[in-house]
């Protein structure tokens, strides 16, 4: 089954998060983007940028492109059971992602181990055509790492 309407409505959305910078709906700074899963252990949100998170003239700040691919890895991670935060983050920018343009963010699991679990995200426009991609890892809470 890899349609959104063969999974079961609660188990569509992760824990909520009230306060979360892009998905909190009770923050009033945030960007208040409603991810939902979609085939497997993928999330999916519609977005359309707002000219106040521009950081250069019609074009989305890069940070703020990074953090919302790392939110729907973020929210993969979550749906599988695993606690765990980012902690590598990589983006390719491949075109600029323009203020109020319509947007298709996915995030998905492509490894996942007792120790760390590897992740893809993709900021999708018009046409299928990719703007951006994103790889994370995430490591479980909880491990105490000595420093180096």
């Amino acid at each position: 089954m890899s349609t959104i309407s063969a999974v079961p409505p609660e188990a569509r959305r992760t824990r909520p998060q009230p306060a979360c910078f892009v998905c909190g709906q009770e923050n009033a700074r945030g960007l208040r983007i409603r991810f939902e899963r979609a085939a497997g252990s993928q999330f999916s949100a519609e977005w359309i940028p707002e000219a106040a998170f521009e950081g250069f003239s019609g074009i989305v700040h890069g940070g703020i492109v990074s953090t919302v691919l790392d939110e729907a890895m973020s929210k993969a991670v979550s749906a599988s059971g695993a606690q765990a935060l980012t902690a590598e983050l990589k983006v390719r920018f491949r075109l600029p992602v323009r203020a109020g343009e319509r947007f298709q963010i996915r995030g998905w699991i492509a490894k996942q181990n007792r120790r760390l679990t590897e992740t893809e995200s993709v900021l999708v426009g018009a046409g299928g055509t990719e703007y951006a991609h994103a790889w994370a890892r995430f490591l479980p809470l909880g491990r105490r790492r000595q420093p180096l």
